[in-house]
């Protein structure tokens, strides 16, 4: 407050506008109850104003300071300052995310994330790089340069459930992301009763999310910055008898899509060898370009604006070297002793009794579903000894319980472990045998039998409609 005989030439006064000082220039009185002021502001602008006591209340003298000076908090001064900085860093430093943490990207993942998926508003992109070509530290550092830049705020990591351990690692140690897992335990525990609005960085379980529809429910009430699938070709819908057969992780696909702005999908097998499959697939990328009923030679489409990918001969070192040494493909004959050839005879014998004992549940549907299980123990005599033990030996186990089980009256129908159905089957290579395994018992090569995959996806069809 201050009186109006308080106001002299070159008094700083506030009050008088409503964003700043003013500086007195004149007074003027009028009695004594009213002056006419009249002022400049800070942009030197002359400005009169007739100011009655009622006014005193709303006006103040300004303390006389120097407009600039050296007295303020220094430790402030410099937070502030940092933290601008560090806001316009990538302004100044184009591969602010490489230099701020614990990688040394090689040059196809440079290329792929400052290349080819920063520059895309909104991203929607595969990955389809060969495997070992680093795809979770080329979405790592898409991550961190999107969060840098404040475009990422809130991000879904969606991948297989024993693969999440992993992302959790990686993002942590490499790249300093503190991702949170979805566990049951902290779906009960969310205290607004959403997880996922609670966590603005989470990674789950694509089984937890494509087979729960209360977790979708909840999923499909949030929204995200960024989505990444790993393993993306799990999302699959096939075509069978010119309809559309919808699976339930495809489904999961669409509604990502739905709810995130940027969406990147990882896989180094994004093609079956079927073009109506592949385009079904690409359709959670771009509904609108691949929507209607495929026709073979009418429905073609180029995914070069929505797709990489390089093989392992294209993926070079700084140097020019090639990254993975030359892959020679040939055939090793070997002599079986005798232990091995008596094994051998033993289980091709006994698959093939029990495919003459699943001919009779050709009229059920389920005859080729047992046969593509039973080829199984094939592929692990082909791995090692071992392989083969543990599978027949979980094999015993599981008909000992459904023979008990029938025992004690229960209903009646295939062996336990043998019932699959069209979301399961993209599963069935990985559950052949998982990576630890592979390296404990020396299998370098997994072979995958595509053709047996489409018969018995044909024969699930048949029987479900």
């Amino acid at each position: 407050m201050a009186r109006l005989e308080e106001l002299t030439r070159g008094a700083s006064v506030k009050g008088i506008l409503p964003d700043g000082l003013v500086t007195v220039v004149d007074v003027a009185w009028y009695g004594t109850e009213a002056v006419e002021l009249t002022y400049k502001d800070a942009a030197g602008r002359l400005g009169h104003e007739l100011l009655y006591r009622e006014r005193e209340a709303t006006i103040e003298l300004a303390a006389a300071s120097r407009p600039w000076g050296f007295d303020g908090d220094g430790a402030r001064f410099r937070l502030a300052s940092e933290a601008y900085r560090i806001r316009l860093a990538y302004l100044f430093d184009p591969l602010l995310a490489v230099h701020s943490s614990l990688v040394e990207p090689l040059p196809h993942q440079i290329t792929a994330v400052y290349g080819e998926m920063l520059m895309r508003q909104p991203l929607r992109f595969l990955l389809a790089d060969d495997p070992g070509a680093g795809k979770t530290i080329m979405a790592g550092l898409l991550i961190k340069e999107l969060v840098v830049r404040g475009d990422v705020q809130r991000c879904l990591i969606v991948s297989p459930g024993s693969l999440v351990e992993q992302w959790q690692d990686e993002l942590d140690r490499r790249f300093h992301l503190p991702f949170d897992i979805l566990t049951n335990d902290k779906l009960e525990a969310a205290r607004t009763g959403n997880w996922f609005q609670e966590n603005p960085l989470a990674i789950a379980r694509l089984d937890k999310l494509s087979r729960n529809d209360d977790v979708q429910a909840k999923l499909e009430q949030t929204d995200w910055d960024l989505v990444i699938v790993d393993e993306a070709h799990k999302l699959s819908a096939t075509f069978f008898g010119g309809e559309i057969s919808y699976t339930k992780r495809y489904r999961l696909g669409q509604l990502l899509g739905k709810v995130t702005r940027h969406l990147l999908l990882l896989t180094a097998t994004p093609h079956n060898g079927k073009e109506e499959d592949f385009q079904l697939f690409m359709g959670l990328l771009d509904a609108d370009r691949f929507e209607g009923r495929f026709r073979d030679g009418v429905h073609t489409a180029d995914t070069s604006d929505l797709m990489r990918r390089l093989t392992k001969e294209q993926l070079l070192k700084f140097d020019g070297r090639p990254l993975f040494p030359e892959r020679i493909a040939y055939t090793v004959n070997y002599t079986l002793s005798d232990a091995e050839a008596a094994l051998y005879e033993a289980v091709t014998t006994y698959v093939r009794q029990e495919f003459n004992r699943a001919e009779a549940l050709e009229n059920n549907g389920r005859k080729g579903t047992v046969g593509f299980a039973l080829t199984t123990l094939q592929r692990r005599l082909a791995s090692s000894p071992e392989a083969i033990y543990q599978s027949l030996r979980r094999r015993r186990e599981r008909l000992q319980a459904r023979l008990q089980e029938m025992r004690v009256g229960s209903v009646g129908g295939p062996p336990a472990g043998l019932e699959l159905n069209l979301d399961d089957l993209d599963d069935l290579d990985d559950a052949l045998i998982s990576r630890s395994s592979r390296r404990r018992i020396g299998l370098s090569i997994k072979q995958q039998p595509h053709a047996q995959l489409r018969s018995l996806k044909l024969s699930l069809r048949s029987s479900h409609s």
